[in-house]
């Protein structure tokens, strides 16, 4: 599904990435890892539009996504769940979920929404509350839904376990698996390595801006040297 070849991007002058390849396959979790500034946000704004590269390839389905508008990139389902929630904090939930089907997915609003609250219980149950008023995890949760509003081809998730407690974090993989069982190809970026590579099919080690590491997850798992520099075992 998405196909990224020699990425180069950054702000301003400043080259964050230095030539990313990163494959997606259909039905696919494909997790990129790595610490706090090595690029992994700058890669999902790429993606999305939010910057422009200053170099290289990004595919989807075929289609080349670079030159694309962020709401052209949405219309054709790579939908961006982005760190630290980001929701509307004065709507109630419900207005919440509904904007999540204001480019892509307002004709089946009604299917789409009884998916985000079988998957997501609590929610329905806050429908009416203001959406500044949740949880960080129900926030998280919320975000999630917007997102799964929008029909996602692809859904792309940024740190959606960062300022969870270990019990909720658990509970975020889960529903990541769970979502994922339904057939939703996800790009999954990530800080918590043990427990992305336990739900991923595939993944990236970035450094630098750089690939460090890239395969099978339960092959990269066993590596001794990511066990030992990045799961410090």
């Amino acid at each position: 599904m998405l196909e990224i070849r020699r990425l180069h991007a950054g702000y301003g002058s400043v080259e964050i990435l230095r030539g990313i390849d990163l494959d997606v396959g259909q039905g696919e979790v494909v997790a990129v890892l790595g610490s706090n500034g090595v690029g992994k946000s700058t890669l999902n704004n790429t993606i999305s539009a939010l910057i422009r590269p200053f170099s290289g390839s990004i595919k989807f389905c075929g289609e080349e996504l670079i030159g694309l508008s962020s709401t052209e990139i949405v219309k054709r389902g790579v939908i961006h769940v982005p760190e630290g929630r980001r929701v509307f904090p004065n709507l109630n939930v419900l207005e919440n979920l509904e904007l999540g089907s204001l480019v892509r997915g307002k004709a089946r609003r009604a299917q789409n929404l009884a998916k985000v609250v079988d998957i997501f219980p609590r929610l329905k149950e806050r429908f009416a509350q203001s959406a500044g008023t949740l949880s960080g995890g129900e926030q998280q949760m919320l975000a999630i839904g917007r997102g799964l509003m929008s029909e996602p081809e692809l859904l792309i998730m940024d740190e959606p376990s960062l300022g969870l407690s270990p019990m909720l974090v658990d509970d975020m993989f889960a529903l990541i698996r769970r979502i994922n069982q339904a057939g939703q190809s996800i790009l999954l970026m990530e800080q918590n390595a043990l427990q992305s590579l336990a739900i991923a099919h595939s993944a990236t080690i970035i450094e630098n801006g750089r690939v460090a590491m890239q395969g099978p997850a339960d092959v990269l798992a066993r590596d001794p040297e990511l066990r030992r520099n990045y799961l410090g075992l």
